[in-house]
């Protein structure tokens, strides 16, 4: 399915990606589903797209919290039968300064939310999707599932899960009607990213992020990687040998902060 979407749902849609995404979806006669944990932010994001001319429900949840997503997707979709499903919601975090590795907690954080948060707020809505025979699904990955990064094991690992869960679906659905489009961008302007201490190559702001990704949503692409000076290099830090892969990246150096 392509634009336009009439019945648009944004996980993370309090700031950065997800709000810059859901302001350029918004407009008359589209009914919003806007998700995210921060009160403040996310009302505010749904006021704009008010303004915008969109009807908007917004719910503060946790999309670690499967059980409470799925009623709530499920009830929004039996009043508005979702088009397009943009899962967006993430985080990030790595080892402290110094520490050799990341604690436990820190890195099931991160795939409670990153992976399990995505399949959670997928999933719900497969059956139904399919069974109209229409709409598309888009997971909010990263250049950073293409080859785990020193420094952030946990963030990586999650975000290549997720990579690996939307290409599968991909496949599955295409037969049903259902497209899904797989979304790997570097750095943008966001909370996420004002926390990251080190080099952001690239770096563009949340809007203009948006904007591109939003423009290969709309027709339909199955995959949105950019910028392509990172994506080359990720790529080839996996294809090369591990111990040349290794000999680059350990001369990354960053740290994220934590939230």
């Amino acid at each position: 399915m392509r634009a336009p979407f009439r019945t648009v749902v944004i996980t993370g849609a309090s700031s950065g990606l997800g709000a810059a995404l859901a302001l350029l979806y918004a407009g008359p006669g589209v009914a919003m589903g806007l998700l995210g944990r921060n009160p403040e932010r996310l009302a505010a994001s749904a006021a704009a797209c008010r303004a915008a001319g969109s009807a908007v429900d917004s719910a503060m949840l946790d999309v670690a919290d499967g059980p409470a997503l799925g009623a709530w997707l499920e009830a929004f979709d039996n009043a508005h039968p979702v088009e397009l499903l943009i899962a967006n919601a993430g985080t990030s975090a790595g080892p402290d300064p110094g520490s050799p590795g990341e604690p436990l907690a820190v890195t099931q954080h991160q795939l409670g939310t990153n992976l399990l948060g995505a399949v959670h707020t997928i999933a719900p809505l497969v059956p139904r999707l399919c069974a109209r025979g229409r709409g598309r699904i888009v997971a909010v990955a990263s250049i950073a599932a293409f080859r785990g990064l020193p420094y952030s094991p946990g963030y990586c690992a999650s975000k290549a899960g997720l990579r690996a869960y939307a290409e599968a679906l991909r496949a599955q659905l295409a037969s049903f009607g259902v497209g899904v489009t797989v979304v790997c961008p570097g750095f943008f302007s966001s909370p996420m990213t004002d926390r990251w201490e080190g080099s952001t190559p690239f770096l563009v702001s949340s809007e203009r992020a948006a904007r591109r990704i939003k423009r290969g949503i709309d027709r339909g692409a199955r995959r949105i990687h950019f910028p392509w000076p990172l994506v080359f290099a990720t790529r080839l830090a996996d294809l090369a040998p591990a111990v040349i892969g290794d000999a680059i990246l350990r001369r990354m150096h960053f740290h994220i902060r934590s939230p």
